[in-house]
């Protein structure tokens, strides 16, 4: 009678990502005699019995650089299979420590820009979060719909040459913009006058520019080409997308460097993960003028749905820059706006 396999022990690792008001970054080098001695990757370790993500955090990072940490909020959860463990991994973004950092296991450590990281190799699973962490604080939504398309327009002016945002201290300004055309109820006509005059002004900023897949893929494609941007999935497209995830991630991987969908659950985020795709927005969190008598999720129910997310989260719903400092602590990447941008 054959004997029925375990499955793979998965081991829980907390993932310290110290970052400076600089935007740079503290990588480490593996010490010889463990596995994938000299490679680079965030620092952290493995979770002893009882501690959650922020306490083994706090402890690695205490062994392991000798600081204490002071400040720091979840991010992603990621699970990768080496050859020598299957390791789930719980991204931390720390903004605040005491101590300086030195290498207590006599590992070499290096602080960098997130487009300078020139030590190699780099661990695997240390890829795509190096890769998210220049996604923006705000994520913004395009209201030409309830403003028309020319004042809105102007509106995006205005917001490209920094103005018309507010600042939550210091923590929106970035040196990238990610913008959404979503204008769900805007006629083919106007949508097309509205994509050729946001093109025209994003064109040579560094803009991202996502179009909403309930609109002809073409704009989608054109974006991707000009800006570096891609397609939004509504939540339909998102299951659709991941009825055949094999097809979908070849798709869209070859057609955009960047994907995004809308998510309403947890089930959600677990399919935006299986897709591979590069962001998500989570909400409504508060109550939104959009939908009036509608209860939100608030801040602990953002932080219950994505607390394993596998993919960075924008949090959606009745926000305002203002709202930032709780949308990273509930684990959320930043805010997507509409209201409150322009």
């Amino acid at each position: 009678m054959p004997i029925p396999m375990s499955a793979p022990k998965i081991v829980n690792v907390a993932v310290g990502i110290l970052m400076r008001p600089d935007g740079q970054v503290l990588l480490g080098q593996r010490p010889a005699g463990k596995p994938y001695e000299g490679w680079w990757e965030f620092p952290g370790g493995k979770f002893e019995p009882g501690e959650d993500a922020a306490q083994a955090a706090v402890r690695e990072l205490e062994e392991e650089l000798d600081i204490h940490v002071l400040a720091s909020q979840p991010w992603v959860v990621r699970e990768h299979v080496y050859e020598h463990a299957h390791v789930r991994l719980h991204f931390r973004r720390v903004t605040a420590w005491e101590g300086e950092p030195r290498g207590r296991e006599g590992q070499q450590l290096a602080w960098r820009a997130l487009d300078a990281i020139d030590v190699e190799p780099l661990l695997p699973a240390s890829l795509d979060p190096i890769r998210w962490l220049s996604l923006p604080a705000v994520y913004a939504i395009s209201d030409a719909s309830a403003r028309g398309i020319d004042e809105w327009l102007q509106c995006l002016e205005r917001w490209l040459e920094g103005k018309g945002l507010e600042s939550a201290g210091g923590s929106c300004a970035a040196p990238s913009r990610l913008l959404l055309l979503r204008e769900p109820d805007m006629g083919p006509a106007s949508f097309d006058r509205l994509f050729n005059g946001v093109l025209e002004r994003v064109q040579g900023r560094d803009v991202r520019l996502m179009v909403s897949s309930r609109h002809p893929e073409t704009y989608a494609q054109l974006a991707a080409e000009k800006t570096r941007g891609g397609i939004h999935l509504t939540g339909d497209d998102l299951h659709t997308s991941a009825r055949d995830p094999r097809t979908a991630i070849e798709y869209l991987q070859v057609n955009y460097p960047m994907v995004a969908a809308s998510c309403h659950s947890a089930e959600d985020l677990r399919l935006a993960g299986l897709l591979k795709l590069d962001l998500a927005v989570c909400g409504p969190v508060l109550p939104t003028q959009s939908h009036p008598g509608r209860a939100g999720l608030g801040w602990e129910g953002l932080t219950r749905m994505i607390e394993q997310t596998p993919v960075p989260v924008y949090a959606l719903g009745g926000l305002n820059p203002a709202h930032l400092d709780d949308a990273r602590q509930a684990g959320a990447q930043g805010v997507a706006m509409q209201r409150g941008v322009w």
